[in-house]
């Protein structure tokens, strides 16, 4: 993480439209992230890699919230395109909506443009858009669309809920949110509070490298209960396992009370380690009781700090009967299908080094943070599917969780049905121009064990395949299609082509089942399968 700061006060009138990329140090960090707090997520579709979080604030002026979005690219993941000048740049197309059942109640299309480079060996580092906008009390569907215009990629949409609920007569707080840098404004822009340009975190792993985690929020209307009292504006962390306090490192404020109340903050994180933390804020009156509070965790990676009390964290967990630490690695490298960018980062560093406790608390924290009433129950159905892959789709030296079969099953689950075919003809006859092509096969080589000889003439052979349909999979249109295929006939089979949004689509693929004995352009039986779902 990087240094965190925000100082200010509300602006009276928003310049919506406004839109600002930084340059931003590279870090290997800067492309990961997990949900938190203000709720945040990855985008990793092909190359382009991004991050994508929003806070939300109000403003008492306008007396309506209002909502920011962060998206930060890293460069190194983007096609950058040479310019007339002979520089470089790289175009992102961002489409972000705001939606409440079928109502759009906010939507911006725009391109966002890289820092130009001199050359491509200038590409170690990430820029960070922030967008600003109004919305009424309610909940939303925030949809965010990125297409990377130098590249062919199609674009990829994620989505997520957005809840707005703040109160003109009672005190409240915006979002806790990490910020990256703070440096004194010099000319106002969209990142400009209080005399600072803030630049914001997009992420909640916190590395070793890091000895101080800032924080700022906004505190509203608490001059309605507290009058022109002060107020006593306190922070600390605590571990999300057991509530335990670090007493050692507290930040405390006296704040007079008003409409708007900025909180700036920072703590002395240096010997924290490594494991999974909430940064907590409190707001007390002058009799020291608690008016207002909000957590935000974090994920603190510190391998040279270590914790006398670190096994007994988990002994009483569901993870705590996970002691070998090879079957251990197995389970994170398992979570790859479903992780965020940032956890499959974490996940791979952590399988690299022992560390028996790291890898509890990150496999804790993985389900804890998904389904804080029942991670161990999702976890269980999970470590099924797991079971499943590693039996049936383990191939010599190719763990099941390694393959295609095992990624998808592993992401969506168990398919609604299966067709197996290890010799599928079709019956069909095929007219001169196929059967010429099948000749010309015999004559470039291929061989009677192939299926090709010439009493073959009229039917299609296809390699072993396999046809699963999911009848509905999230964020995706109901009947969705994986075809797999075993191109060596040797077991192991690998993705061919689907209809899901995110996976390979191959226009050519059934030419490429059947050894182009279909001529182009010619859908075949199990084009027909494929398109029929069975």
């Amino acid at each position: 993480m990087k240094k965190i700061f925000f100082a200010a006060a509300l602006f009276s009138i928003f310049n919506f439209d406004s839109v600002y990329a930084a340059w931003l140090r590279k870090s290997k960090l800067v492309c990961f992230l997990l949900i938190f707090g203000c709720s945040q997520f990855s985008i990793c579709h092909s190359q382009m890699q991004a991050l994508f979080s929003y806070s939300t604030f109000y403003s008492p002026t306008t007396q309506t919230p209002y909502v920011e979005t962060y998206l930060s690219f890293d460069a190194w993941t983007m096609q950058f395109v040479k310019q007339d000048d002979g520089t470089y740049k790289a175009t992102a197309e961002v489409l972000i909506v705001a939606k409440q059942g079928d109502s759009v109640c906010f939507a911006k299309k725009y391109d966002l443009n890289s820092p130009t480079v001199g050359t491509l060996d200038e590409l170690d580092f990430s820029f960070i858009d922030l967008q600003r906008f109004s919305l009424k009390n309610g909940i939303y569907d925030l949809e965010l669309t990125l297409r990377d215009k130098g590249s062919e990629e199609a674009a990829v949409s994620v989505t997520e809920k957005l809840a707005l609920n703040y109160d003109t007569r009672r005190p409240m707080l915006s979002s806790l949110q990490l910020m990256a840098s703070a440096t004194p404004t010099h000319q106002e822009n969209i990142f400009s509070r209080g005399g600072y340009d803030m630049e914001p975190y997009v992420s909640d792993f916190v590395p070793e490298q890091v000895e101080q985690l800032n924080f700022y929020y906004e505190v509203y209307n608490i001059n309605q209960e507290l009058g022109k009292k002060p107020f006593l504006a306190v922070a600390y962390v605590e571990q999300q396992e057991t509530g335990t306090r670090f007493e050692s490192e507290r930040c405390m404020k006296r704040k007079l009370s008003a409409t708007v109340v900025p909180v700036y903050g920072s703590l002395n994180i240096a010997d924290l380690p490594s494991g999974n933390y909430n940064l907590v804020v409190e707001l007390r009156n002058s009799d020291n009781e608690l008016l207002l509070y909000k957590k935000l965790p974090f994920f603190r990676s510190n391998p040279g700090v270590k914790s006398a009390d670190k096994i007994s964290d988990f002994a009483g967990t569901f993870v705590g009967a996970y002691t070998d630490e090879g079957q251990l690695n197995i389970y994170l490298d398992a979570l790859y299908p479903i992780a965020s960018e940032y956890e499959k980062e974490v996940s791979r560093d952590l399988i690299k080094r022992p560390g028996l406790e790291e890898k509890q608390a990150f496999l804790y924290r993985f389900w804890k943070e998904r389904y804080p009433m029942n991670a161990e129950v999702e976890w269980l159905k999970y470590k099924e599917r797991i079971d499943f892959v590693q039996a049936n789709f383990s191939y010599p030296r190719t763990m099941g969780i390694h393959t295609d079969r095992g990624r998808v099953y592993l992401q969506y689950g168990a398919p609604d049905f299966v067709r197996d075919e290890k010799n599928f003809v079709s019956a069909r006859k095929l007219g001169a121009t196929h059967s010429g092509q099948v000749n010309m096969l015999q004559q470039s080589g291929v061989s009677n064990d192939d299926q090709f000889s010439t009493s073959s003439q009229g039917h299609i052979y296809y390699l072993p395949y396999q046809l699963w349909r999911y009848n509905k999979l999230p964020m995706d249109d109901p009947e969705r299609v994986f075809l797999f295929w075993d191109e060596h006939r040797s077991g192991y089979y690998t993705l061919l082509n689907s209809n899901a949004r995110g996976e390979v689509q191959d226009p050519g693929w059934e030419r490429r089942l059947c050894r182009q004995q279909l001529p182009e352009n010619v859908l075949g039986e199990v084009g027909e399968q494929f398109q029929r779902g069975y």
